[in-house]
């Protein structure tokens, strides 16, 4: 799957996903096959961090 290379997009895209469809981030990366590692360092390089609790990225 192809994810949005902007990370604002990526983030909003990535946090829609946790919210409507998925329990966790990590069931999210195994259903779309994608490096859950990738995503988390492009997030963070805008300041964004996986809360499970919450589960999303704030």
């Amino acid at each position: 799957m192809e994810l949005p290379k902007d990370p604002a997009i990526l983030l909003s895209y990535i946090n829609t996903q946790l919210r409507d469809f998925y329990p966790s981030f990590s069931e999210l990366c195994k259903s779309l096959c994608i490096d859950g590692t990738q995503v988390t360092e492009k997030l963070l390089s805008i300041g964004y961090k996986y809360d499970s609790t919450l589960n999303k990225f704030i």
